[in-house]
């Protein structure tokens, strides 16, 4: 109940000021699996491009984060792997309540916004190969945050 009520509440904020350069596609507030177009920011290797985000959040949000991954053509990027799985700690472990949908596409934005050239993880061909075997989402990966600078 509290989840569906915190949901409705930021799905109508975000409608009604969306973060520039992010549209919520999804129109049903009481929907618990989120659409979301952002495009690449102005003078950065993604200007012009666009990607969707999928955030699909349980009945624990806001007190557990969102899972949220790239569809169809992820942004090759060193955080972003080619299954959509992004490393991004407060997707996991940093994740607070007070966070909300709106801020962690924000933070998507500037996290493929800090980069100068496009490239996959250096460890993307072994978590592709592990991810094949066991089908896992990225929540149930125990990831190492081992470079907060890109």
């Amino acid at each position: 109940m509290a989840t569906k009520r915190r949901l409705k509440t930021e799905h109508a904020q975000f409608k009604k000021t969306p973060p520039e350069g992010v549209t919520l596609l999804t129109d049903d507030p009481t929907s618990t699996r989120w659409i979301v177009q952002i495009a690449g920011a102005p003078n950065t290797v993604y200007a012009g491009e666009t990607f969707q985000l999928q955030l699909s959040f349980s009945d624990k949000y806001p007190f557990s984060p969102p899972e949220v991954i790239f569809l169809d053509n992820p942004p090759q990027h060193p955080h972003v792997y080619k299954n959509g799985h992004i490393c991004l700690s407060i997707l996991y472990q940093e994740w607070s309540p007070a966070l909300t949908a709106s801020s962690v596409c924000v933070s998507i934005l500037s996290m493929l916004s800090s980069v100068s050239k496009k490239e996959w993880p250096i460890d993307n061909d072994s978590y592709m190969a592990r991810w094949r075997i066991s089908r896992h989402g990225p929540q149930k990966t125990l990831w190492d945050f081992h470079d907060d600078t890109v």
